[in-house]
């Protein structure tokens, strides 16, 4: 089922979660292991993240160093398969710009399709480490919104390779587009009106609906919302939620994502003596943005697990 679907036939604010992929050597029973507490609370569909391939350096014998492409995180395709089979809940795989060219992207969309996959996160993706920026990869796509006008074609029965013929009475694919919004605007935006502006392109092109990235300071989600109605985005807008959970987060989240921590969070995890307060301070801050989001009546809260599962099985205990 569609997530528009879920959303529209909920009767109350439903709940979602992200996971990563278990790195490269770890068996699917880590995600398992993961799911299983949280599928207690029956979430209507699981994020799973996409993850490129990296670079690394190796030095060899006669001390020259060798680029290796290396994939940390694979596996989401089939980690997508494993939950629609063990659960029979919805997942939604992430779907990237980096790494893939448009044939690959098309290949990949009729591989989810036989899957049975209804959903699909449309994102550009991080640049690799050692890029400043990002660099599309040849016949590529260099922005999100490509990406959303591919999917879209897709589902009107165009394919890349024109001498096939289009279905355009009953197209083979029928994909949800999610794409993502930033309450604080994007790292590389100029400012929340040019991020805007953007947004409204992807919607236009075809999503569905978007999914924000986190935030701790709900007055910034409900001031984004407003902006988007403002400027004619209707589509549901999902609030994604993540707790603190170290100390060294304080500086790492806001120079990864954009995004500012209030100065009361800020005070409580700096004076917490060990790791296990600093996580409990974490979830406890969740819990209140968690409640007031249900009671404005959003109708989705998502939760971004960062392979911490514990933390939010707490939180969604105490919200649902």
């Amino acid at each position: 089922m569609k997530v528009i679907e879920h959303i529209s036939k909920a009767k109350k604010t439903l709940f979602s979660f992200e996971i990563l992929p278990p790195l490269r050597g770890h068996d699917i029973k880590d995600i398992f292991s993961t799911l299983d507490p949280l599928m207690e609370f029956n979430p209507p569909f699981i994020d799973v993240t996409y993850h490129r391939e990296e670079f690394i350096y190796v030095e060899k014998n006669n001390g020259l160093l060798q680029r290796r492409k290396i994939s940390r995180r694979p596996g989401t395709v089939g980690i997508c398969a494993a939950i629609m089979n063990k659960y029979g809940v919805d997942a939604v795989p992430h779907l990237i710009c980096g790494g893939f060219n448009k044939q690959m992207t098309e290949n990949a969309l009729i591989d989810l399709n036989f899957l049975g996959i209804d959903n699909v996160l449309v994102l550009r993706g991080d640049p690799l480490k050692s890029e400043s920026n990002f660099l599309a990869k040849k016949d590529g796509h260099k922005h999100a919104v490509e990406l959303v006008e591919q999917v879209k074609d897709l589902n009107r029965g165009k394919y890349l390779d024109k001498t096939f013929v289009e279905r355009k009475e009953s197209p083979l694919f029928d994909f949800c587009i999610g794409v993502a919004g930033y309450p604080e605007k994007h790292l590389e935006a100029p400012n929340i009106e040019s991020d805007l502006f953007f947004l409204k392109k992807k919607i236009e092109a075809g999503a569905d609906y978007i999914v924000t990235q986190m935030f701790f300071d709900n007055k910034k989600y409900f001031s984004f919302v407003k902006k988007c109605r403002s400027e004619g985005i209707f589509v549901p807008i999902i609030p994604g939620i993540k707790p603190i959970s170290s100390k060294k987060q304080l500086n790492s989240l806001p120079s990864r994502f954009y995004l500012n921590i209030p100065h009361e969070l800020v005070k409580e995890v700096e004076k917490a003596k060990d790791k296990k307060i600093v996580s409990h301070i974490g979830i406890e801050w969740s819990i209140h943005q968690s409640k007031e989001l249900k009671n404005s009546g959003v109708e989705v809260i998502h939760y971004y697990t960062m392979d911490k599962p514990e933390n939010i099985y707490k939180i969604v205990q105490s919200i649902y």
